[in-house]
């Protein structure tokens, strides 16, 4: 059974927070990863990565530029993965 939106926004919240060693309280959906977590460009290729791997989709590193925050990662990870939002 395919996995409903919620639970992807999930599996990606839970990834992004494993690489940046934050618990998911802390984090929302528009808080920036850079300005507000500490994470670095390295941080920003692992979550890149891991998520290419867990969900079988190719994201261009060209990308990373709006995978600033949680909302930026969903929108382009589910374009990627051609999900219907």
């Amino acid at each position: 059974m395919a996995a409903t939106i919620a639970e992807r926004q999930e599996t990606i919240k839970e990834i992004v927070c494993d690489i940046l060693e934050i618990d998911p309280e802390e984090v929302t959906g528009t808080s920036l990863f850079k300005e507000d977590h500490d994470a670095d460009s390295l941080r920003a290729i692992e979550i890149l990565a891991s998520l290419e791997k867990e969900f079988g989709a190719v994201i261009n590193q060209s990308e990373l530029g709006r995978m600033v925050n949680l909302e930026g990662v969903y929108d382009v990870v589910a374009e990627a993965a051609g999900w219907k939002l």
